[in-house]
C-alpha cells in the first residue's frame, strides 16, 4: 500500500526547520545528520548517574550490512526489551501496532534506509493537545556491537529502537523513561485518555468494558503488583512476571464443551515467557476447540510472548488494567463508538489559583473552575457517561531540574443557577457530587462517571496549596457534552465620579484637612507627591484600626496621576477631597478581607476584594497582579493594594474609551 503521509504536527527542532528541510539540507551537503538537540553523549542517556558500561553510539549502517526501517510490517511481536527497564514503553508500543492508522501517525512511513538515506528520522507524539514532530539522528547506544536498549527481534529492523530514541528526546533523556507508566506512553502515542482499574475491585461489567475498549481500538495494558522491590520481575509458578507491563491484544468468547468461555489475549513484551495455566499455548483445552475457531482467534503455539487465558483466571492473577481511549482523530473512519472530546488548558499559580484540595477551604475556591453541561443521556440509559482526565504538564521533562510529579485530583459539584466563579461559601455548604477516586502523584488522574443530565462544576486542584504547574483537563463523553471555563470576563462596575460641590458648612474632617493643607502647601492649596505622602501618612497613623507600613512615594505619585485634572503634577484641595472618599472605601474593603487583622491581606482573597471594589478580572490578569503585588508569603500590604486599585482605575478609564478590538490594552497597563 502507499506510505501514509504524516499528520499535521509542529516542528520542534531548535533550528526551526522541519524534517524534510533538514533532510534535504543533508542530502545537498552529502553528510549524515547529527542532532545538536540530542547529542550522542552521556547527557542524552542519564541525568543522575554515569553509564554502567562504556556505550558506543553507532548508526544502523555500522551495526548491520543491510538495515531496514521496517521489515515485513511493524507488529507487536517485533519488539524486545533492552537494559533500560522501560517495559511499560514496550507494552505501549505493542498496543500501538494493533492500530494501523495510529501507528502510521506516530511513525511516518515516508522514511527508510534507501537511496535518499541521510541519517535522519522523525516521529510524532501528542503532548497536551498538540502533535509534535520530533527529529532525531540514527546514532544509537551500543555495547559490543549490539543495541543496548529497545530493539527488534529481527536484527536488521530498527523502527522500534529509533522510536524509543525519539521518545527519550521528547522526555529529555533515556533515563527519564525509567519508571514511566504504560498509560503515559499510550497517551503520548495517541492523544487518548487513560483509565486505570484495580482488577480486584473492577465493576461487574468489566469484561464488557474491555470488550468495548478494544472495539474502539483503545490501547490496553495490564500488570501484577509487587509487595517489595525484591519481587520486581519475579516469575510466578504460572509463568507470569510480577511488576511487569503486559499488553492486552484481544478479548473473545469461545465455544468449549457446549459452553461459552470468556478469554483474554495477553502479550509479554519480552517476546517470551508465557502463562502456563488453562488456555495457554499448549494447554489441553484447545483440543476441544475446532481448528476453524482457533484460526479465528489467531491461536498458535509459539514462544512469542503472546497467550490466551480464561478471563476469570485473568482477574485472579492480574491486579491492574490501564485503558487508553482514543480520540476520534486517532481512530479509523469505520470505527464504531467514538468518543466526544473537549479540552481545557490551565495553570495553578501560587498566590492566586493554586488553592489546594477541599481540605484547605480558605483557598480551595480560588482554583480554576470548569462548567460541564451534560444534556444527552447514553443510549437506553438515564445517565450520561463521561471520563474526566486531569494531566499535569512537562513534569517528566523537568525531572532533571528536580521537578517531581505533584499530587493532583478534582471534585465535581452540582452547579447553581448563577454563572461566574463560585466563592468560598458555596463550597463551605455544598458537598461534591463526584470526585477523583484519590489524589495521587501520577501525570494524569482520570475516572469514569455516570451522572444525571444537568450542569456541574469541576474543580481541578493539587493536593497542597501553593504548588505551581500547568495542566490539561480533558472530558471524554459518550454523547456530546458542553464545557465552559468559569474564568471571569473582564468587567468594571465603578460608581460615577464625584464632582466637588461647595457645601455651606465644612465637616470637622474637612476642616482638619484644610488646615493641614494650608500648613504644607501655602496659599495656592496644591501639594506635590512628597507633600501628599506626609499628609496621608499623618492622617492614617491616627486611624486606630489600620496596621500598615507608611504609604510609599510611588503610591502618592500614582494618586496624583489618577486625580490631577489640571496636568501640573500637583493635587488641589478639591481633588484631594474626592480622592479621600475613594480612599475610605478602599480602606474598608481592605479591612474586610484582612481576616486576621495583621495589616495584610491574603493574595487568595484579592479576587473578592477587587470584586467589592468594582473590578471583575479573569485568571490571567489576576495571576499577573498577584505576581506583581504579593510577597513570598502570599500577603498583600495596604500600600500594594492601593497601588493596584489606582492602576486599575487608571486602566479602566482607558478601557472604557477603547473599541472592543483594542481591549487587550488593559493587559499592558496592569502588567507594567
Amino acid at each position: 500500500r502507499p506510505a501514509a503521509l504524516p499528520g499535521a504536527a509542529r516542528a520542534t527542532h531548535s533550528s526551526g526547520k522541519a524534517y524534510k528541510e533538514l533532510k534535504q539540507e543533508c542530502l545537498r551537503r552529502g553528510v549524515l545528520f547529527e542532532d545538536p538537540d540530542f547529542p550522542a553523549c552521556n547527557s542524552s542517556l542519564f541525568f543522575s548517574e554515569k553509564p554502567p558500561i562504556p556505550f558506543i553510539w553507532k548508526r544502523p549502517t555500522d551495526i548491520v550490512k543491510d538495515p531496514r526501517f521496517i521489515l515485513g510490517g511493524a507488529t507487536r511481536t517485533d519488539i524486545c526489551q533492552g537494559d533500560l527497564g522501560d517495559c511499560s514503553l514496550l507494552a505501549a508500543i505493542a498496543s500501538l501496532t494493533l492500530n494501523e492508522k495510529t501507528l502510521a501517525r506516530v511513525m511516518p512511513l515516508d522514511q527508510n534506509f534507501g537511496p535518499d538515506y541521510a541519517g535522519i528520522f522523525h516521529f510524532q507524539f501528542w503532548q497536551h493537545n498538540e502533535w509534535l514532530d520530533v527529529v532525531i539522528d540514527d546514532r544509537l547506544p551500543t555495547f559490543k556491537g549490539r543495541l543496548v536498549f529497545l530493539h527488534s527481534a529481527e536484527h536488521k529492523e530498527f523502527w522500534s529502537a529509533l522510536l524509543e530514541k525519539a521518545y527519550a528526546k521528547l522526555n529529555g533523556s533515556y533515563e527519564a523513561l525509567k519508571g514511566s507508566s504504560t498509560i503515559e506512553a499510550m497517551e503520548d502515542f495517541t492523544g487518548g485518555v487513560g483509565e486505570i482499574y484495580d482488577v480486584k475491585k473492577a465493576p461487574d461489567n468489566f469484561y464488557e468494558i474491555l470488550e468495548k475498549a478494544l472495539k474502539r481500538c483503545s490501547m490496553v495494558g495490564c500488570s501484577i503488583d509487587t509487595s517489595s522491590a525484591a519481587e520486581s520481575e519475579a516469575k510466578t509458578r504460572f509463568g507470569l512476571i510480577k511488576g511487569h507491563a503486559y499488553s492486552v491484544t484481544g478479548i473473545d468468547e469461545v465455544s468449549y464443551r457446549g459452553q461459552q468461555v470468556q478469554l483474554i489475549r495477553i502479550r509479554n513484551p519480552w517476546g517470551q515467557v508465557e502463562w502456563n495455566g488453562p488456555w495457554s499455548d499448549n494447554s489441553p483445552e484447545w483440543l476441544s476447540v475446532s481448528p476453524l475457531e482457533q484460526k479465528r482467534l489467531s491461536q498458535a503455539a509459539l514462544d512469542d510472548g503472546e497467550f490466551w487465558m480464561k478471563f476469570e483466571d485473568f482477574k485472579v492473577h492480574f491486579d491492574k488494567v490501564e485503558i487508553c481511549n482514543l480520540t476520534p482523530d486517532a481512530l479509523e473512519d469505520s470505527t464504531a463508538h467514538k468518543w466526544e472530546v473537549t479540552i481545557h488548558q490551565g495553570s495553578w499559580v501560587r498566590g492566586s489559583t493554586a488553592g489546594g484540595c477541599r481540605n484547605f477551604l480558605e483557598t480551595f475556591w480560588t482554583n480554576p473552575q470548569i462548567k460541564l453541561h451534560l444534556t444527552e443521556k447514553d443510549d437506553g440509559q438515564d445517565d450520561c457517561t463521561f471520563i474526566a482526565a486531569l494531566m499535569q504538564k512537562d513534569r517528566r521533562k523537568l525531572k532533571k531540574l528536580g521537578a517531581e510529579m505533584l499530587t493532583i485530583g478534582y471534585s465535581i459539584y452540582e452547579s447553581p443557577s448563577r454563572d461566574g466563579h463560585l466563592g468560598k461559601d458555596f463550597f463551605r455548604y455544598h458537598p461534591s457530587k463526584a470526585k477523583s477516586k484519590t489524589y495521587i502523584n501520577l501525570r494524569e488522574v482520570s475516572n469514569r462517571f455516570k451522572l444525571p443530565p444537568g450542569d456541574y462544576i469541576l474543580v481541578p486542584t493539587t493536593f497542597e496549596p501553593h504548588q505551581e504547574a500547568d495542566f490539561c483537563l480533558r472530558i471524554f463523553s459518550e454523547k456530546k457534552a458542553i464545557t465552559q471555563d468559569l474564568d471571569e470576563n473582564l468587567a468594571i462596575d465603578l460608581p460615577e465620579p464625584l464632582n466637588p460641590t461647595p457645601s455651606p458648612q465644612e465637616t470637622e474632617e474637612e476642616k482638619q484637612f484644610r488646615a493641614l493643607f494650608e500648613q504644607i502647601s501655602g496659599k495656592d492649596m496644591e501639594i506635590a507627591a512628597e507633600e501628599l505622602k506626609y499628609v496621608l501618612n499623618a492622617v492614617l497613623k491616627k486611624t486606630k484600626n489600620i496596621k500598615f507600613q507608611n504609604l510609599s512615594l510611588i503610591s502618592c505619585r500614582n494618586i496624583i496621576s489618577l486625580m490631577d485634572t489640571s496636568g501640573n503634577g500637583k493635587l488641589e484641595f478639591s481633588e484631594f477631597k474626592i480622592f479621600w472618599e475613594k480612599m475610605k472605601k478602599w480602606i474598608n474593603i481592605f479591612l474586610q478581607f484582612d481576616f486576621d487583622k495583621s495589616g495584610s491581606m491574603s493574595s487568595y482573597e484579592l479576587r473578592s476584594a477587587l470584586n467589592a471594589a468594582g473590578y471583575q478580572l479573569n485568571n490571567y490578569l489576576l495571576q499577573l497582579i498577584v505576581l506583581r503585588y504579593s510577597d513570598e508569603q502570599f500577603q498583600i500590604e495596604f500600600d500594594d493594594f492601593l497601588n493596584c486599585l489606582i492602576r486599575l482605575e487608571n486602566a479602566s478609564r482607558v478601557f472604557q474609551a477603547l473599541s472592543v478590538k483594542n481591549k487587550e490594552f488593559i493587559n499592558l497597563n496592569i502588567g507594567e
